[in-house]
């Protein structure tokens, strides 16, 4: 290190489930939300909605039994999500498994290994909910979230060529599946 160069304190990176989020918390995922939707396309918005809609969705969240959320924080600034969905529970054949949805990181986040912090605490969730396989969709244009769940252990179970219309063109959407028994 040269007399020019500034030693920068390592950044605290965490994870963690939440029940509940309070005002500046909610400020901080609006901010991160709408970062990620004009950087990739979010997670089903094309454009980002107004700032209320986006309230009242992230304080929705925290309402429904079955929506788990996973905040990720960089220096104690909420700057992602992961949520998990539990089946409805008349899914009897289906109570083994979870979706996985809405993993984000705003742009300015990416790179402090993040994201293999949300996966890993939305799968320890998982596990304590007495999951023991995740699916997911992605749209074929999130090449990044792609290779995440590839290095996490996910494998390609399908496609639908027409999951996503964005504007007249269709994209798809993989369908991946990680097997939480086998991966222990």
């Amino acid at each position: 290190m040269n007399d020019f160069e500034l030693k920068l304190p390592k950044p605290k990176i965490e994870a963690k489930f939440t029940s509940a989020l309070n005002n500046a918390d909610i400020e901080e995922l609006c901010d991160a939300t709408e970062d990620a939707i004009l950087v990739d396309g979010g997670f089903g918005w094309i454009n980002p909605p107004q700032r209320k809609k986006l309230v009242d969705y992230w304080k929705g969240v925290l309402l429904v039994p079955e929506r788990l959320l996973i905040v990720g924080k960089i220096d104690n600034v909420i700057c992602g999500s992961i949520q998990l969905i539990k089946p409805a529970r008349s899914n009897e054949a289906q109570s083994h498994l979870c979706n996985l949805t809405t993993f984000f990181i705003a742009s300015w986040a990416r790179g402090y290994g993040l994201a293999r912090m949300l996966i890993q605490e939305v799968e320890k969730e998982a596990k304590k909910n007495k999951f023991s396989v995740i699916t997911l969709e992605v749209r074929e244009t999130q090449k990044r979230a792609i290779q995440i769940y590839y290095q996490a252990g996910f494998k390609k179970s399908g496609e639908n060529p027409k999951s996503v219309l964005i504007g007249n063109k269709y994209y798809s959407g993989y369908y991946f599946y990680k097997d939480l028994i086998k991966n222990d």
